[in-house]
């Protein structure tokens, strides 16, 4: 099949959390035979911070902001099997989200994939000027980020034909073990971009910590901390890169994951930084929601939070030798269950309409 992706970027993570999770289901539909080709806005400055250069298995398209740029990329994207608008693009979602089921004909398929799936439909229930809600069943299927049955529920009522997670996963050709670096060397690391939906949680899974444990080191990474009043034992690292990202996550003694408000109300979306910290085998600290039991084992794949003081706990009991078992084990349990190889298996059997090939039992049950 060939696949036209409108997304926010797939070679740049600057302000652009799904830039992890594009690069690990399209690469590894590229992988399966797919022509991928993907369309991305030159915004937000993103493209004068690329992590990555094109990959030589994606067709990388930047068009400028403007509806009439977008409409010749749609013009092109007509000539694909699949045409895919993504949530969060950042410039033209509504424009986007409007004229990509024009595309949609007996040999075409039209779908719109939630990375925010939480928000969006917030959003959509809240906001009177979101017009997405009416165009759900213009769309031959919905995938999602995760979210899990709340999140099927919630679009079925909108009208969605059909409305299938796709959760977050591995990727072991970018994310794996490498030799630590002094540079990310702390007790504890986050990485992060600074956003009103996260900041409260930050405080109290990471700066709280930070606090009771004064003689313990805490590095945080991501854009917009700049000017947040922390305590004296945290320092800042700025924007990441994400070839960078492996060294973080195994350099410091463990790392946390906080999920955005949203999300942890929701449940079952397992954040990209759960997948990329255990897939190099790190230890993994997260707050707590519905639904980790389905990818990693509280207690022996990865330690689990109610609140920040739950973690300077497990940061006290934590010795070097439990925390190098706890992200062993995790590697090993994704690496079996959870890679994009098998996302991509999912997403093939729903595009063909043999959900009975998928790879897992989540999208079966769904469909059936």
């Amino acid at each position: 099949m060939h696949i036209a992706f409108f997304g926010s970027s797939l070679v740049s993570a600057y302000w652009n959390g799904a830039a992890t999770y594009y690069r690990g289901i399209l690469g590894a539909m590229a992988r399966r035979g797919h022509r991928i080709t993907f369309y991305e806005p030159d915004a937000f400055d993103r493209q004068n911070h690329r992590d990555i250069d094109p990959p030589p298995w994606a067709n990388v398209v930047v068009y400028e902001p403007s509806e009439q740029d977008a409409a010749r990329m749609l013009d092109r994207a007509a000539g694909a099997d699949v045409v895919v608008k993504a949530s969060g693009v950042g410039v033209l979602d509504g424009w986007l989200e409007a004229n990509v089921p024009t595309l949609k004909s007996d040999r075409r398929k039209v779908v719109f994939w939630d990375v925010d799936a939480p928000a969006t439909l917030d959003s959509i229930h809240q906001n009177a000027d979101d017009l997405l809600g009416p165009l759900i069943p213009t769309y031959d299927m919905v995938l999602t980020y995760g979210g899990g049955a709340p999140v099927v529920k919630a679009y079925r009522a909108l009208g969605a034909r059909l409305c299938v997670p796709i959760y977050n996963a591995l990727e072991p050709s970018t994310h794996h073990p490498v030799p630590p670096e002094r540079a990310f060397g702390c007790d504890l690391g986050f990485l992060g971009n600074r956003l009103p939906d996260r900041e409260a949680r930050v405080e109290e899974f990471f700066l709280r910590p930070a606090a009771i444990l004064p003689k313990q080191s805490f590095l945080i990474g991501g854009s917009g901390w700049e000017d947040k009043d922390m305590p004296p034992n945290v320092s800042r690292l700025g924007h990441v890169y994400t070839y960078q990202h492996n060294a973080f996550n195994v350099s410091a003694r463990c790392v946390l994951n906080i999920t955005r408000d949203s999300m942890a109300r929701t449940g079952f979306s397992p954040p990209t930084r759960v997948f990329e910290a255990a897939g190099a085998g790190a230890c993994l600290i997260t707050d707590a929601w519905e639904g980790i039991g389905r990818f990693l084992q509280p207690g022996t794949e990865v330690l689990v939070a109610e609140d920040g003081e739950q973690v300077a706990r497990l940061m006290r009991d934590l010795t070097p030798d439990k925390a190098r078992g706890i992200g062993l084990a995790a590697r090993k349990r994704l690496l079996a269950e959870h890679t994009y190889d098998h996302r991509a298996a999912d997403v093939e059997a729903l595009l063909t309409g043999n959900a009975k090939a998928a790879a897992s039992a989540t999208v079966r049950e769904v469909v059936e």
